[in-house]
């Protein structure tokens, strides 16, 4: 859960992205930490079969940069270049992939994946899966045409073996209460990666659930983020993100749905 909600509302929270100015505020140091909440209601859709949306009504957002090192809502990482071209970033995190997997059903059917009668009720059940544990790099840039995030990510813990490659522009515009934020990412995931999770082993199939092997894809994904402010402190926010899943994923016996909605709207605070 902590996972979903950090993709859905990370943005409306962050003051910025990477390490914070050192700049004195009123003589005062700035705060290595950021702490703040949002209250409203979200949710995600969840793409597998037999499964439910994720809903969102509350998230925490605590952060902690230090000159190099920081930590931001699970992800771990150290700044390796902070320069005004850009911030080349390394980062230890948890795949996302995973979230979809713990809100799902099991349930017997009479049907065969094709459509024939069965003779004897099989079990259709979604397999479960781990999470992964990634490390990789990222680089984020930003000026008047706009902000630009590339990263690559492998995985550590040998749980999918594969790894995955993002880019993210968006183009934020300012009024003097109100900030929205239009985006567009493409993700690629490896083979290995897609298999793992939207996969189907020899060991999970049966007559309703026919093995499946997953090639590599491209996501792509649009949203946009927005804030009104009514004071210094406090602020409306919005999200919402469409994702279409690859060609490969969508094949899965294990997808009924090719698209991934996520959105929220509710109030944020940060102290």
């Amino acid at each position: 859960m902590k996972a979903l909600t950090r993709i859905l509302l990370s943005a409306l929270l962050s003051c910025a992205p990477g390490v914070p100015s050192a700049e004195p505020t009123n003589g005062k140091a700035a705060s290595p930490w950021r702490i703040g909440i949002a209250l409203g209601y979200g949710e995600r859709s969840n793409p597998l079969i037999q499964s439910a949306a994720v809903p969102v009504a509350v998230d925490v957002d605590i952060a902690w940069f230090g000159k190099r090192m920081f930590f931001d809502n699970g992800d771990l990482g150290f700044t390796l270049v902070n320069k005004r071209s850009g911030m080349l970033n390394v980062i230890a995190r948890a795949n996302s992939d995973r979230i979809f997997f713990g809100k799902t059903n099991t349930r017997f059917v009479q049907v065969s994946a094709t459509g024939a009668p069965l003779t004897t009720p099989q079990q259709l059940a979604v397999p479960d899966r781990s999470y992964a544990v990634e490390l990789g790099v990222e680089w984020l840039s930003d000026g008047p045409w706009g902000k630009l995030a590339v990263a690559g990510f492998a995985d550590v813990s040998k749980a999918h073996e594969g790894f995955n490659i993002d880019a993210e522009y968006a183009f934020p515009v300012y009024g003097t209460r109100w900030s929205i934020e239009p985006n567009v990412t493409l993700r690629y995931k490896s083979a290995a990666l897609n298999n793992y999770y939207w996969g189907v082993r020899a060991s999970e199939a049966n007559a309703a659930l026919p093995a499946y092997s997953v090639g590599s894809g491209i996501n792509w994904q649009v949203g946009a983020r927005s804030s009104y402010y009514l004071s210094r402190h406090l602020r409306l926010a919005a999200s919402l993100n469409y994702e279409r899943l690859s060609s490969a994923v969508v094949g899965s016996p294990l997808v009924q749905d090719r698209k991934v909605l996520g959105y929220f709207a509710g109030l944020a605070y940060q102290f």
